[in-house]
């Protein structure tokens, strides 16, 4: 049964192009499907998340975090009676925007267009992508999600303004997301603070003794996995504390977004879109906690001296290859020659360059500035 707070299928806004009901499947969960057969999202298994291959195989990529963060998300929201398919399908979708290199790319990305008084947001490309960019269907363009998954898509992890994005104003950017939307970006979180300190100490970047000296919420869980465990190997102490620390962080995102449900009183979706705030959200004290994990992982890997030399080879990647090809649009690929007759030609650069992975850019960079001095795909780690 679900929360009355909860988006019911039978209620859905449905589809841009509509399309018959499925026999055995509802339209979340043919929503979840589309997103896992997309092409766009097969490539995030090539996109770096915060490490490159050069560390190892067995680092996170934009897929396998992705996996991680609908798992969690499935939980939370089953606890909370959501519709947990779409709570999922949101959670699969979350990052399909994403440009190669991560946010070093992102960054870059941005930059570029800014240049030409345009900017790149990964939650409206994202948009861009199921809306038109995958071709699957003879019927229609983009893969013809539900207004509840197009719409969390966008708002997941902002508020946008009708003033300045007038095309998104048919996605009700006056009223709150549903709770199903709102817990994307904070289930994202529990999935990244915990995925990249157990990345970084793997990588031998994070020492557990420099973690517990600047985390305090992972001091107190090593020591109780030190007592409880005093003679495993640092690794399984280590994978213990980090796992507390999940669990901690996703039982106070459903406790605390129950109290906050019951004490506003809210029972229907009426109300969590009209509420003056989103109502999911972390308690005070563990908001701190995850604050403090979060602040030490940007001082002390996301932009620690060992990563920085690759964020700029990343960079200059990104940004030599849409200046050559502002400067040389003849280079690009035919479909993208004929999209510049509709569209400005940085936003189909851009276009072209957020959908590839690490690999092919890298390709791309090497066949058009000569270069072959950034290949951080070529050295691979442990592949056992």
């Amino acid at each position: 049964m679900l929360a009355g707070y909860a988006v019911q299928v039978e209620q859905s806004r449905g589809r841009r192009f509509p399309e018959p009901a499925h026999p055995y499947r509802n339209d979340f969960q043919r929503d979840r499907d589309r997103v896992i057969h997309a092409r766009a999202f097969r490539r995030l298994e090539a996109k770096t998340q915060v490490f490159t291959r050069r560390y190892s195989d067995h680092f996170r990529n934009r897929l396998t975090h992705t996996i991680e963060v609908a798992q969690i998300t499935r939980t939370v929201a089953g606890a909370l009676q959501l519709n947990v398919d779409l709570a999922e399908a949101l959670a699969l979708v979350h990052d399909i925007g994403h440009p190669p290199f991560g946010h070093a790319g992102e960054k870059a990305l941005d930059a570029a267009m800014r240049a030409h008084g345009l900017r790149f947001d990964h939650n409206l490309h994202a948009l861009r992508i199921v809306e038109d960019f995958e071709q699957r269907y003879a019927a229609f363009r983009g893969l013809n999600l539900t207004f509840e998954v197009r719409e969390g898509i966008i708002k997941h992890s902002r508020d946008y303004s009708a003033a300045d994005h007038p095309e998104l104003a048919e996605y009700l950017l006056e009223q709150r997301p549903p709770l199903e939307a709102q817990l994307i970006d904070l289930t994202d979180e529990v999935g990244y603070n915990t995925a990249d300190l157990d990345d970084g100490y793997e990588a031998h970047l994070l020492p557990i003794e420099q973690i517990r000296d600047s985390v305090p919420i992972f001091d107190r869980f090593l020591r109780e996995v030190e007592e409880l465990y005093p003679n495993v190997a640092d690794k399984l102490k280590f994978n213990e504390t980090v796992k507390r620390i999940l669990n901690r962080l996703a039982d106070d995102l459903i406790h605390n977004t129950q109290r906050r449900l019951k004490d506003e009183k809210i029972e229907t979706l009426g109300e969590v879109r009209e509420h003056r705030a989103r109502l999911a959200a972390f308690s005070p004290e563990v908001s701190i906690e995850r604050q403090q994990i979060k602040d030490f992982l940007y001082s002390n890997l996301y932009y620690s001296p060992s990563l920085a030399e690759e964020k700029i080879d990343a960079e200059r990647v990104v940004t030599d290859l849409f200046s050559f090809w502002m400067q040389t649009p003849a280079a690009l690929p035919q479909p993208y020659r004929e999209k510049s007759d509709e569209e400005s030609l940085p936003r189909v650069i851009c276009d072209y360059i957020a959908g590839m992975t690490d690999h092919f850019i890298v390709e791309q960079y090497e066949k058009y500035c000569g270069s072959k001095e950034f290949s951080p795909q070529r050295t691979r780690g442990n592949t056992g």
